[in-house]
């Protein structure tokens, strides 16, 4: 309890960097946020499969980095609809394909979102509005345990997120990122009481979360899905986690923490805050 205390004092501490007019949950929800975007491509080399880079066009102030990857046998096609929604909320996103979608399992995909947010903020075209030290890892499915693999390999990410995580290991408490994890209650391939739950519970050292979607298959969080309830809750939960942990904007605090109300879309939540 003293060492979450001591992480949580030193997140507080951290330099705010708050983007965008003050949020509501309609704003969080919001297909588009405030911000004007521009997409450019990525070939691949670069340690990564190649993607599409999605960024603000405002250049007089810098974003934090958000790379997302698919999950097994995916293209960036199944992610793509976090590409726009979360730059246009204030962050620089890069949506990538693996370097071979069959047999990248979580810890290369993991390797492959760091490649990329080093890409973003040392290499592309849009390097100097990208915040390399503030970034995050984002994924579905053996994606989603590839951002948890990128916060062991990377202690000083700044969030992870795992949609609809699958991973073959169970034990993530060495992870220190802030740590949003999405489950769907009906998914048959990566069960919530064997995949997003267990890894939950395992991390003891960071702010973590973890939402169920009502009703939700393994698709629930993919770009497949145009339920635009379970989208709102989706996307509001990963807008306001990345804002409050990449940008340190206290100003989202009420919006993850304390959980959400369960209802609706949400059939689970909790959180240790």
């Amino acid at each position: 309890m003293a060492l979450l205390a001591f992480i949580f004092l030193a997140a507080a501490c951290e330099t705010s960097h708050p983007r965008g007019p003050d949020p509501t949950q309609a704003s969080t929800e919001a297909e588009t946020g405030p911000f004007a975007i521009a997409t450019t491509t990525v070939g691949n080399g670069f340690g990564f499969g190649g993607g599409t880079i999605y960024y603000p066009t405002d250049d007089s102030q810098s974003y934090g980095v958000v790379a997302i990857s698919p999950g097994w046998t995916a293209f960036q096609s199944s992610i793509s609809w976090y590409g726009p929604r979360l730059a246009s909320q204030g962050f620089v996103v890069i949506t990538i394909d693996t370097n071979n979608r069959f047999t990248d399992g979580p810890d290369n995909r993991g390797e492959q979102m760091l490649a990329a947010i080093n890409y973003v903020a040392n290499t592309s075209p849009v390097a100097g509005i990208a915040d390399g030290s503030r970034r995050a890892a984002m994924g579905i499915s053996m994606g989603g345990g590839g951002a948890l693999e990128a916060a062991l390999m990377d202690p000083d990410l700044s969030a992870a997120i795992g949609l609809v995580p699958w991973s073959g290991t169970q034990n993530y408490s060495a992870v220190t990122a802030p740590t949003l994890l999405i489950g769907c209650e009906n998914d048959n391939i990566a069960p919530v009481a064997n995949h997003a739950l267990p890894f939950f519970n395992s991390i003891n050292q960071a702010p973590k979360s973890f939402i169920e979607i009502t009703n939700g298959n393994h698709s629930c969080t993919s770009t497949s899905n145009n339920d635009p309830a379970d989208r709102a809750v989706v996307a509001s939960e990963a807008i306001a986690w990345l804002k409050r942990h990449v940008d340190n904007d206290e100003r989202y605090e009420p919006f993850v923490c304390p959980s959400p109300a369960i209802g609706g879309s949400i059939s689970a939540a909790q959180s240790n805050c």
